[in-house]
């Protein structure tokens, strides 16, 4: 157990700019008793992270204020009734805000043990991203063997944790990317076709491919200016899943493709789902990809770590889009 009352954090100032994310001192979070706390080794930088630092995302009003939703590092301290965990074991986990800091709180159902032979580094881009997938394409998508899966952003953490899996379980992957350099790492990890959005149709170019058959699931991060495209692009009883809208969340829809095809269209967003929706999610992302992790058919793709007190160059890294795969911030410790 720590004897530390106050630890470093980056906090929101106040809402806009990267400059805004400030380096300070905070309490140690209060546990629960279901709760552990972690002495944080790397925390993941996610999309939200920075829609919340632009004042467009807001927490749930029980999360912390701190921004960061990933991390890895070992456990100080834990809660009266935790029983699957103990002090100094190395976890990474999905946290309820708090990530950037040195020591985070977590619910002891939402922790896993590092797979074996992973860093702390690579394990802090495991939850937010795997969850998400897991939660998007198994849970809610029902991906199967031999489906045709659409995915755009291949290259960002969410879009490279998508090809990967839908790989392992046989699956045809399409993505779309901003460049060539994208474009050749999403076909090295997997994906059967990727796209330079910017010097080709998507999708006349996946029509072409498929034959006029489409796909039969879309992972969409974009919204508004792909969404009549995507919905023409399903196949019969498609389905569209929204994890995002980074061009916007208004669209306009035309419901006879929609009784013509079949479509279903959904989406989620993971951090208001309930603590005992998140564990399940974990259990079933621990005995599916573990293993994986283990035996390295997978891996958490890692493209560039801060110092927890650069949080502004990560988010401006981010920001820029100019990244493949995941953006970790380091402590100290």
């Amino acid at each position: 157990m720590t004897n530390l009352k106050i630890m470093k954090c980056i906090k929101i100032k106040k809402y806009g700019s990267a400059e805004n994310l400030v380096y300070r001192n905070e309490k140690l979070p209060s546990i629960s008793e279901n709760d552990v706390l972690i002495k944080v080794m790397a925390s993941g930088v996610n999309r939200p992270d920075i829609l919340q630092r632009l004042g467009v995302y807001s927490p749930p009003q029980d999360a912390s204020l701190i921004p960061g939703l990933e991390v890895s590092g070992k456990i100080v301290q834990i809660g009266k009734k935790v029983k699957k965990f103990k002090i100094n074991e190395k976890v990474c986990g999905l946290v309820h805000g708090g990530g950037y800091a040195e020591y985070c709180k977590a619910h002891e159902t939402h922790i896993l043990p590092i797979p074996k032979g992973l860093t702390y580094v690579e394990a802090a881009g495991i939850p937010e991203t795997y969850f998400t997938v897991w939660a998007k394409l198994f849970d809610i998508g029902k991906i199967k063997k031999n489906q045709r899966l659409l995915v755009h952003g291949g290259s960002s953490g969410i879009g490279t944790t998508a090809i990967q899996l839908a790989k392992v379980i046989g699956c045809k992957v399409i993505t779309t990317v901003a460049n060539q350099k994208k474009a050749r790492f999403c076909k090295e990890l997997g994906a059967d076709l990727a796209i330079v959005y910017k010097k080709e149709d998507f999708y006349q170019k996946i029509l072409s491919y498929t034959k006029s058959e489409g796909v039969d699931i879309i992972l969409d991060m974009i919204g508004k200016n792909y969404f009549t495209k995507n919905l023409k692009l399903l196949s019969d009883k498609g389905k569209y899943i929204s994890i995002a809208f980074l061009s916007g969340n208004k669209v306009q829809l035309d419901l006879a493709l929609i009784l013509k095809k079949r479509i279903l269209i959904t989406g989620s967003t993971l951090r208001p789902r309930t603590i005992v929706e998140k564990a399940k999610i974990a259990k079933s992302v621990q005995k599916f990809c573990w293993p994986l992790f283990e035996n390295k058919t997978i891996k958490p793709i890692i493209y560039k770590t801060f110092k927890l007190n650069d949080a502004v160059k990560a988010h401006k890294l981010m920001e820029s889009s100019k990244h493949i795969g995941k953006i970790i911030l380091l402590n100290k410790n």
